[in-house]
Order: C-alpha cells, then structure tokens, then sequence
C-alpha cells in the first residue's frame, strides 16, 4: 500500500513562499488522486488542494486560490503543494492523503485513506 510522506514546512514570514513535497514511500500514487488538506487549531481537517495523479486534474480551494498551485513530478513520484504570499491565517499542520473518489469529493477528507504524519507550517512575523 502506499504511504504518503510529507516535508517542506517550516516558519516563515507574511508574503514568504513554501513548498511542500508529498512523496509515495512503498508504491505508487498511480491510480489515485493525491489531496492536501490542513489542521488548524481547534478546526476540522479543512481541504486544500488535490491532483488525479492520472492525467494531472486539479482542484483548490477557493481560499487558496491564486496563491497555491499544486503539481507532480512523475519521475520522482511526488505531489508539490507551491504556496505563495502566505498568510498568518495559513499556519497549520498540512497532511497529504491519497483517495480514489470522483472529483465532487475530493474536498472531503473522510474520503482519504491513506495518510501522512503532516508537516507544520507556521507564518508568523
């Protein structure tokens, strides 16, 4: 099965960018779609953005919207989630999960069946 594995986060200031990697440790993200979603405190696991690892379909949420993108690089299996002009309002832990659910539910993380440990992002001044 696979297992994804977050990287990338850190703290860094208002307007700074970040990317973070997703990776497919013990197989392959073939045949599933890939989605981040984040955990801010005291919320449910909100989505973020995902990608149909097949023919490279995307979707993001309305609140990220021009300043997130979300990408793959097939040779090394991995789903990129580019986040620019950060805000503070974007510190969160962010896991990536993979489904295999139509498009209309790639915003619902009880869809997700595999799961990453996350990785903090902090945008602090």
């Amino acid at each position: 099965q696979v297992q994804p594995v977050e990287s990338g986060g850190g703290l860094v200031q208002p307007g700074d960018s970040l990317r973070l990697s997703c990776a497919a440790s013990g197989g392959t993200f073939s045949g599933y779609t890939v989605g981040w979603f984040r955990l801010r405190s005291e919320k449910e696991r909100e989505f973020v953005a995902a990608l149909r690892w097949s023919g490279g379909g995307t979707a993001l949420a309305d609140s990220v919207k021009g300043r997130f993108t979300i990408s793959r690089d097939i040779a090394k299996n991995t789903v990129y989630l580019q986040m620019n002009s950060l805000k503070p309002e974007d510190t969160a832990v962010y896991y990536c999960g993979v489904t295999k659910a139509v498009r209309s539910s790639w915003d619902d993380h009880s869809m997700y069946y595999y799961w990453g440990q996350g990785t903090q992002v902090t945008v602090s001044s």
